[in-house]
């Protein structure tokens, strides 16, 4: 049981979890449904009845059985054909797996945790890497007049699932690096199991440190710069090295891929430079190795959201007196430098340090995408934003974790456990197709009991909080009248930054009032979050929706729930019927928690960002309108989308909710539940999510590693040393076409001839590529396709080529066209990687703009 209780795979397995729960139910809810607490709290006379007990034997075995299967089985991964990594190391600063170990604050350490469990599901062999935070993030509550109070309980981890990683001979491994003033920061490593994942936890608070050093890493996101800094050197660089000692004790195979969740880790690039330096490898060979296996996820939307430390600082933590001693600083220093217009050259910026020690990146939904290449753009000059090279994977969620058991019960009558299983983790839409024969009456049913079961947690925790805020047990009664079953229930728990708009709902307090109170077609609502501690603007909106809860006219319908995190939220998206989210668009990078809801039945009403502006269909719930067009002020674009929230909900979702059918059930209610679940949630999966990863960056990355060899590495880096010296003799001198006039027919084809000079560089050098595609209203072409042009012949006596090739008009409408030179080389990952691209001047785009209008 102790084995069962050590790998995390019980917290989204309803099998285990039904065994811990049988040894003592109390005791189990009592711990929080933690079997790590439940075996250190239970009677010895309940283990010794137990171990005499066939039928629980029985099932004991069962489920270790399950878990061995589980654990040493060929799963998706193993059935792949192509050549995949023989690891990926995936690093993140937060890790949300389960309450029982909370190391998370909000969506990046829920997703990172989703992420692990998914590539567990699917076979992945992924290696996590994080640190164990002492006291978390915070625990959360309310003081009498509404404001948040912070608490930060201190975590054992002796008492939590986890084993500390020791040398065969038992001494426990740390990993240590180097600080000024001849200090050291030491850490241990914890290891959880997460199914057929290791996720390594670096820990700071070892006596061997001085205080403060110990306390490096007592909270996730506290701290001055120095301690962010120092969290983030720790994470990156001591995490490479935990990786190593990690794989050198188990077998482990070495990752031939590493993932940068955020910018937090991307300190890791700066470790695997030094230990290709270590090997002999010069600064720019090491980059260039490094760079191929490196993928960066960005998750930020806003610049502001950016991890950014003073140069000086950074420079004082580096060199020959500090960490990675043998390498110059002013090399660290460019890789975080903002060298693009608007940027703060005393700033050294992580996401920027990221993307240029990474050769893949991506952001997590099409629409962070393109916000991403337009924020990013400065980094590579000369390209219109849509061939930055960034892409997006929208994120998924693991929803064995996230779906309520009643949920899956239903799935298993329909198809089976199995099928319901494996539709759930990897994802297929056969499967998934089965909803449509589910009977309304079970889908209502279904809707209507976990709204009830949301009821009484809802109850449950609301007097609990709250007592703590201070209120006596004879002032509680009405409590027992909070929320009613029968009545539509819409949630909203997010963290509060101010562009999620915890308060947009109180925009009209009459018109919400009026829709918490309607006679016959009321709403309730309930409401979670945390502010940032060191975010007053945040603690004030929380107050302010705490207070108009706290209006005894409404108390009844509005809630807000202190302490917001994975526990809660399990038994949160199940009971809702709708999801609400409105934040300020585009700044909602994805936003998984309407994925949450919508794999149990609930229905999203959201701003058309993230996740939501790319899947969203009237089928599967409803999208608010946005005034986000340039010039509208903040106040009166919350005014126009709090009316059209209003809008919605009284004229379309209510009479949804409440219009009964013939048989007494709201059809066109039931009907949008089951296209949910059958449509949307075969894509919301984090089996999805994975696989993408896989496919499109794990894989490629993980080619791109194999071929950059020391010595390819090397002639990369010679070439581009090479490329970059001579480019700004690189230049287009003419370009004629076949045809004169200034139009042309659609279907035909032109011929290109276009004389450029390479500046010393040779045709294997570059890419000369006609632009062509639809121009919009400024002349500017858009949708464009490159096509290559073939050199011709020898220089000229100028040292001027000449590059033939076809240009189809293939496209109605206004058409243009221009020519542009590239860098080119095999082991590029994209001709914008360089930043570098030669284009005609005025003049010659006057010749080279054939238009058909």
């Amino acid at each position: 049981m102790s084995d069962l209780a050590r790998n995390l795979r019980w917290s989204w397995h309803a099998g285990t979890r039904d065994l811990f729960r049988s040894v003592d139910p109390e005791r189990w809810a009592a711990a929080g449904c933690d079997p790590v607490r439940l075996l250190g709290g239970v009677a010895p006379e309940r283990l010794a009845e137990l171990a005499g007990d066939r039928d629980f034997l029985d099932r004991l075995d069962a489920v270790a059985g399950d878990l061995d299967a589980y654990l040493t089985g060929d799963r998706w991964y193993q059935a792949q054909t192509d050549r995949l990594p023989a690891a990926v190391a995936y690093f993140s600063p937060e890790f949300g797996i389960t309450a029982a170990l909370p190391q998370y604050s909000g969506g990046l350490g829920i997703l990172a945790g989703d992420h692990l469990k998914a590539a567990s599901d699917l076979g992945v062999p992924l290696i996590g890497v994080g640190l164990l935070y002492r006291h978390g993030y915070f625990r959360q509550s309310l003081s009498r007049d509404g404001w948040q109070q912070e608490h930060y309980p201190v975590l054992d981890p002796h008492e939590l699932p986890l084993d500390q990683l020791e040398q065969p001979d038992g001494t426990p491994v740390q990993v240590t690096l180097a600080l000024p003033g001849d200090r050291c920061l030491r850490a241990r490593i914890w290891l959880a199991r997460v199914g057929r994942i290791p996720l390594l936890l670096l820990d700071s608070d070892v006596e061997e440190n001085d205080p403060g050093e110990r306390g490096v890493t007592d909270r996730l996101y506290g701290g001055g710069s120095e301690h962010r800094l120092l969290q983030e050197m720790l994470l990156g660089i001591g995490g490479v090295r935990a990786v190593r000692a990690y794989c050198e004790l188990t077998g482990h195979a070495a990752p031939e891929v590493f993932h940068t969740n955020e910018g937090h880790a991307g300190f890791l690039g700066l470790e695997r430079i030094a230990e290709l330096r270590a090997e002999g490898l010069d600064f720019d060979t090491a980059l260039e190795a490094v760079r191929a296996g490196t993928v960066f996820t960005t998750h930020t939307p806003v610049p502001a959201g950016i991890d950014r430390f003073d140069r000086e600082l950074v420079a004082r933590h580096f060199g020959p007196h500090a960490e990675l001693p043998d390498m110059e600083v002013d090399r660290i220093l460019r890789l975080g430098r903002e060298s693009y217009p608007g940027g703060e050259p005393g700033l050294f910026n992580m996401a920027v340090m990221g993307l240029r020690l990474a050769q893949r990146a991506n952001g997590v939904s099409l629409l962070h995408g393109h916000v991403s290449r337009e924020m990013f753009a400065g980094l590579w000059p000369g390209f219109d934003p849509e061939e930055v090279p960034i892409t997006s994977v929208t994120n998924g969620v693991h929803a064995p974790t996230w779906v309520a058991p009643e949920v899956f019960r239903l799935g298993a009558r329909q198809i089976g456990a199995q099928r319901t299983e494996e539709a759930l983790s990897v994802g297929d839409s056969d499967r998934w197709d089965s909803v449509a024969d589910i009977a309304d009456q079970d889908i209502w049913e279904l809707r209507r009991s976990l709204r009830e079961l949301l009821v009484l947690e809802v109850r449950e925790r609301l007097r609990a909080s709250w007592r703590q805020r201070g209120a006596g047990t004879a002032e509680l009664g009405w409590i027992d009248g909070v929320l009613d079953p029968d009545v539509l229930t819409i949630g909203f728990a997010r963290r509060v930054p101010s562009y999620k708009r915890l308060t947009l709902m109180l925009r009209d307090r009459e018109r919400l009032t009026d829709l918490l109170l309607h006679p016959e077609r009321p709403v309730q609502i309930v409401v979670a979050g945390k502010a940032h501690p060191a975010d007053d603007g945040g603690k004030r909106l929380i107050q302010e929706l705490v207070r108009f809860a706290d209006d005894p006219r409404v108390r009844h319908r509005i809630v807000f729930l202190p302490d917001y995190g994975m526990a809660m939220a399990q038994k949160l998206y199940p009971g809702c019927d709708i999801w609400l989210n409105n934040p300020l668009r585009p700044l909602e990078a994805c936003g998984t928690s309407g994925m949450k809801a919508a794999l149990n039945g609930c229905l999203n009403l959201s701003v058309l960002d993230g996740w939501w502006d790319e899947w969203f269909q009237p089928d599967f719930g409803w999208a608010v309108p946005t005034a986000d067009g340039v010039g509208t002020d903040p106040d009166r674009r919350d005014a126009i989308e709090a009316a059209a929230l209003y809008d919605l909900l009284e004229q379309r979702i209510t009479p949804c909710f409440y219009d009964r059918g013939r048989d007494g059930l709201p059809d066109r209610w039931i009907e949008m539940v089951r296209r949910t679940l059958g449509l949307l949630g075969p894509k919301v999966l984090a089996g999805r999510m994975v696989r993408e990863y896989v496919e499109r960056l794990y894989a490629p990355a993980a080619h791109a590693h194999r071929a950059m060899d020391p010595d390819a590495a090397r002639s990369l880096a010679e070439w581009k040393a090479r490329v970059r010296a001579a480019w700004h003799g690189v230049t287009v001198d003419h370009v004629e076409t076949s045809v004169t006039g200034a139009t042309a027919e659609l279907g035909s084809t032109l011929g290109l001839r276009v004389r450029v000079g390479l500046g010393g560089l040779k045709p294997e050098d570059v890419e000369v590529q006609a632009v062509s595609g639809r121009v919009d209203g400024e002349d500017r072409i858009a949708d464009a396709t490159a096509v290559p042009l073939k050199p011709v012949g020898a220089p000229d006596p100028e040292g001027r080529w000449v590059y033939e090739g076809p240009l189809a008009l293939d496209r109605t409408g206004p058409f243009g066209y221009t020519v542009r030179i590239l860098p080119g080389h095999r082991l590029l990952a994209s001709g914008a990687e360089m930043g570098l691209v030669a284009v005609p001047s005025e003049d010659v785009v006057e010749a080279a703009g054939l238009l058909m209008r």
